[in-house]
Protein backbone atom coordinates (compact mmCIF):
# COMPACT_ATOMS: atom_id res chain seq x y z
CA UNK A 1 0.00 0.00 0.00
CA UNK A 2 1.17 3.41 -1.02
CA UNK A 3 -0.47 6.53 0.21
CA UNK A 4 -0.93 9.02 -2.81
CA UNK A 5 -2.83 11.69 -1.28
CA UNK A 6 -4.51 12.51 2.17
CA UNK A 7 -6.62 15.12 3.90
CA UNK A 8 -8.70 15.54 6.51
CA UNK A 9 -11.29 14.09 5.50
CA UNK A 10 -9.77 11.78 2.59
CA UNK A 11 -7.27 9.36 1.43
CA UNK A 12 -6.51 7.48 -2.18
CA UNK A 13 -3.52 4.66 -2.20
CA UNK A 14 -2.19 2.28 -4.31
CA UNK A 15 -3.05 -0.66 -4.53
CA UNK A 16 -1.31 -3.41 -5.33
CA UNK A 17 -2.59 -6.63 -7.12
CA UNK A 18 -3.90 -9.22 -5.24
CA UNK A 19 -4.71 -7.26 -2.87
CA UNK A 20 -8.96 -7.48 -1.70
CA UNK A 21 -10.03 -4.39 -0.76
CA UNK A 22 -12.65 -5.62 1.89
CA UNK A 23 -12.30 -8.87 4.17
CA UNK A 24 -13.93 -11.38 2.86
CA UNK A 25 -14.14 -15.38 2.49
CA UNK A 26 -10.70 -15.91 2.13
CA UNK A 27 -10.02 -14.65 5.81
CA UNK A 28 -6.77 -12.68 3.48
CA UNK A 29 -5.52 -9.35 5.02
CA UNK A 30 -7.89 -6.87 3.53
CA UNK A 31 -6.28 -2.76 2.13
CA UNK A 32 -9.48 -1.80 4.39
CA UNK A 33 -7.72 -2.86 7.41
CA UNK A 34 -3.86 -2.20 6.52
CA UNK A 35 -5.27 1.47 5.71
CA UNK A 36 -7.07 1.59 9.25
CA UNK A 37 -3.83 0.13 10.98
CA UNK A 38 -1.57 2.72 9.23
CA UNK A 39 -3.86 5.51 10.15
CA UNK A 40 -4.10 4.39 13.81
CA UNK A 41 -0.31 4.44 14.24
CA UNK A 42 -0.01 7.22 12.50
CA UNK A 43 -2.03 9.87 14.41
CA UNK A 44 -1.90 7.78 17.38
CA UNK A 45 -5.73 6.96 17.76
CA UNK A 46 -6.00 5.12 21.07
CA UNK A 47 -9.96 4.09 19.80
CA UNK A 48 -11.33 2.69 16.38
CA UNK A 49 -10.51 4.29 13.44
CA UNK A 50 -13.18 5.24 11.07
CA UNK A 51 -13.12 4.49 7.68
CA UNK A 52 -15.57 4.03 4.83
CA UNK A 53 -14.97 2.25 1.60
CA UNK A 54 -16.41 4.39 -1.34
CA UNK A 55 -15.78 1.51 -4.35
CA UNK A 56 -13.64 -1.65 -5.28
CA UNK A 57 -11.14 -2.82 -7.29
CA UNK A 58 -11.12 -6.31 -8.59
CA UNK A 59 -8.38 -8.60 -6.65
CA UNK A 60 -5.99 -8.78 -9.37
CA UNK A 61 -6.19 -5.46 -10.76
CA UNK A 62 -4.02 -2.47 -9.17
CA UNK A 63 -4.29 0.84 -8.81
CA UNK A 64 -5.88 3.93 -6.94
CA UNK A 65 -8.36 3.11 -4.06
CA UNK A 66 -10.48 6.06 -2.65
CA UNK A 67 -11.40 5.86 1.11
CA UNK A 68 -13.54 8.36 3.24
CA UNK A 69 -11.43 9.12 6.48
CA UNK A 70 -15.12 11.05 8.25
CA UNK A 71 -18.46 9.92 8.05
CA UNK A 72 -19.49 13.22 6.94
CA UNK A 73 -17.84 13.12 3.30
CA UNK A 74 -18.73 8.90 3.07
CA UNK A 75 -21.95 9.57 1.68
CA UNK A 76 -21.28 12.65 -0.37
CA UNK A 77 -18.18 10.23 -2.04
CA UNK A 78 -21.03 7.86 -2.67
CA UNK A 79 -23.01 10.25 -4.49
CA UNK A 80 -20.27 11.37 -6.51
CA UNK A 81 -19.53 7.79 -8.03
CA UNK A 82 -22.93 6.72 -8.41
CA UNK A 83 -23.82 10.35 -10.41
CA UNK A 84 -20.37 9.95 -12.59
CA UNK A 85 -18.80 13.17 -10.83
CA UNK A 86 -15.67 10.76 -9.95
CA UNK A 87 -13.24 10.37 -13.20
CA UNK A 88 -11.44 7.06 -13.27
CA UNK A 89 -9.24 6.34 -16.16
CA UNK A 90 -7.48 2.84 -16.84
CA UNK A 91 -4.50 1.34 -18.30
CA UNK A 92 -4.94 -2.09 -19.83
CA UNK A 93 -2.12 -3.93 -21.08
CA UNK A 94 -3.69 -6.15 -24.52
CA UNK A 95 -2.11 -8.68 -26.59
CA UNK A 96 -4.46 -7.88 -29.46
CA UNK A 97 -4.23 -4.51 -30.94
CA UNK A 98 -7.83 -3.38 -31.56
CA UNK A 99 -9.34 -2.71 -34.31
CA UNK A 100 -9.02 1.36 -34.24
CA UNK A 101 -7.28 3.03 -32.22
CA UNK A 102 -9.82 5.23 -30.10
CA UNK A 103 -13.41 4.25 -30.18
CA UNK A 104 -16.36 3.54 -27.86
CA UNK A 105 -17.86 0.41 -26.83
CA UNK A 106 -21.67 0.33 -25.82
CA UNK A 107 -23.82 -2.73 -24.62
CA UNK A 108 -25.09 -4.83 -22.18
CA UNK A 109 -23.81 -6.65 -19.25
CA UNK A 110 -25.04 -9.23 -17.43
CA UNK A 111 -23.41 -10.63 -14.24
CA UNK A 112 -23.43 -14.36 -13.48
CA UNK A 113 -23.16 -14.52 -9.55
CA UNK A 114 -22.19 -18.33 -9.66
CA UNK A 115 -19.54 -18.01 -12.09
CA UNK A 116 -18.23 -14.16 -10.57
CA UNK A 117 -17.87 -13.87 -14.63
CA UNK A 118 -19.53 -10.94 -16.85
CA UNK A 119 -21.19 -11.80 -20.32
CA UNK A 120 -22.67 -9.04 -23.11
CA UNK A 121 -26.10 -9.53 -23.92
CA UNK A 122 -29.00 -8.44 -25.12
CA UNK A 123 -30.96 -5.25 -23.32
CA UNK A 124 -33.57 -7.54 -23.42
CA UNK A 125 -32.11 -10.11 -20.57
CA UNK A 126 -33.10 -9.98 -17.38
CA UNK A 127 -30.60 -8.17 -14.90
CA UNK A 128 -28.62 -6.63 -17.96
CA UNK A 129 -27.16 -3.36 -17.61
CA UNK A 130 -25.83 -1.07 -19.99
CA UNK A 131 -22.34 -0.48 -19.85
CA UNK A 132 -20.35 2.26 -21.98
CA UNK A 133 -16.47 3.29 -21.95
CA UNK A 134 -14.16 4.84 -24.17
CA UNK A 135 -10.59 3.27 -25.21
CA UNK A 136 -7.82 4.91 -26.88
CA UNK A 137 -4.38 3.02 -27.94
CA UNK A 138 -1.32 4.42 -26.71
CA UNK A 139 1.60 2.61 -27.88
CA UNK A 140 3.02 -1.01 -27.88
CA UNK A 141 6.14 -2.84 -26.80
CA UNK A 142 7.33 -5.55 -29.77
CA UNK A 143 4.69 -8.01 -27.80
CA UNK A 144 1.54 -5.70 -26.03
CA UNK A 145 -0.38 -2.48 -26.50
CA UNK A 146 -1.22 0.00 -23.77
CA UNK A 147 -5.34 0.86 -23.93
CA UNK A 148 -6.15 3.66 -21.94
CA UNK A 149 -9.36 2.96 -21.16
CA UNK A 150 -12.23 6.00 -19.62
CA UNK A 151 -15.13 4.29 -17.73
CA UNK A 152 -18.51 5.67 -18.21
CA UNK A 153 -20.30 3.30 -16.15
CA UNK A 154 -18.97 1.31 -13.66
CA UNK A 155 -20.05 -2.62 -14.01
CA UNK A 156 -18.95 -5.83 -12.36
CA UNK A 157 -15.75 -6.74 -14.17
CA UNK A 158 -17.12 -4.06 -16.93
CA UNK A 159 -13.16 -3.44 -18.76
CA UNK A 160 -12.49 -6.90 -19.10
CA UNK A 161 -15.37 -8.26 -20.34
CA UNK A 162 -15.21 -5.72 -22.91
CA UNK A 163 -12.28 -5.82 -23.94
CA UNK A 164 -12.24 -9.34 -23.94
CA UNK A 165 -15.55 -8.57 -26.65
CA UNK A 166 -13.48 -5.94 -28.74
CA UNK A 167 -10.99 -9.53 -29.63
CA UNK A 168 -8.31 -7.98 -26.42
CA UNK A 169 -8.48 -9.73 -23.45
CA UNK A 170 -6.06 -7.92 -20.86
CA UNK A 171 -3.11 -9.67 -20.43
CA UNK A 172 -2.67 -12.49 -17.57
CA UNK A 173 -6.95 -12.68 -17.80
CA UNK A 174 -7.82 -16.06 -17.87
CA UNK A 175 -10.92 -16.08 -17.43
CA UNK A 176 -12.19 -13.88 -20.37
CA UNK A 177 -9.93 -15.04 -22.91
CA UNK A 178 -6.10 -14.22 -22.07
CA UNK A 179 -3.66 -17.53 -22.76
CA UNK A 180 -1.75 -17.64 -20.34
CA UNK A 181 -1.58 -16.23 -16.96
CA UNK A 182 0.68 -13.71 -15.17
CA UNK A 183 3.43 -15.01 -12.67
CA UNK A 184 2.02 -13.37 -9.66
CA UNK A 185 -1.60 -13.85 -10.38
CA UNK A 186 -2.48 -10.29 -11.56
CA UNK A 187 -4.06 -9.19 -14.71
CA UNK A 188 -2.64 -6.23 -16.51
CA UNK A 189 -5.58 -3.44 -15.57
CA UNK A 190 -3.88 -0.46 -13.58
CA UNK A 191 -6.24 2.05 -11.75
CA UNK A 192 -3.99 5.09 -13.48
CA UNK A 193 -5.99 8.27 -12.71
CA UNK A 194 -8.71 9.73 -10.83
CA UNK A 195 -9.76 13.27 -10.81
CA UNK A 196 -12.75 15.19 -8.82
CA UNK A 197 -13.73 18.48 -7.35
CA UNK A 198 -13.32 17.78 -3.45
CA UNK A 199 -17.09 17.41 -1.59
CA UNK A 200 -16.06 19.56 0.90
CA UNK A 201 -13.30 22.18 0.21
CA UNK A 202 -14.43 22.48 -3.80
CA UNK A 203 -10.95 21.94 -4.92
CA UNK A 204 -10.16 19.88 -7.64
CA UNK A 205 -8.07 16.40 -6.36
CA UNK A 206 -6.31 15.08 -9.23
CA UNK A 207 -4.33 11.77 -8.40
CA UNK A 208 -2.02 9.28 -10.55
CA UNK A 209 -0.78 6.10 -9.81
CA UNK A 210 2.87 4.39 -10.56
CA UNK A 211 2.22 1.17 -12.58
CA UNK A 212 4.09 -1.57 -10.78
CA UNK A 213 7.69 -1.38 -12.00
CA UNK A 214 8.18 -4.84 -10.91
CA UNK A 215 6.74 -6.04 -13.58
CA UNK A 216 8.82 -5.28 -16.76
CA UNK A 217 6.44 -4.47 -19.31
CA UNK A 218 4.31 -2.44 -16.88
CA UNK A 219 8.04 -0.73 -16.16
CA UNK A 220 8.66 -0.31 -19.95
CA UNK A 221 4.81 1.36 -20.53
CA UNK A 222 5.13 3.88 -16.89
CA UNK A 223 8.77 4.76 -18.36
CA UNK A 224 7.86 5.37 -22.35
CA UNK A 225 4.21 6.78 -21.80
Amino acid sequence: MIVLYEDNHILIVNKAAGEIVQPDKTGDPALEDTVKVWLKEKYNKPGNVFLGVTHRLDRPVSGLVIFAKTSKVLPRLNAMFQEGSIHKTYWAVVQKTPPNQEGTLEGFLWRNERQNKSYMVTAEKPGAKRAELHYRWLGSSDRYHLLEVDLKTGRHHQIRCQLANLGCPIKGDLKYGAPRSNPDASISLHARHIWFEHPVSGIRVDVTAPVPEMDPIWAYFGKNF
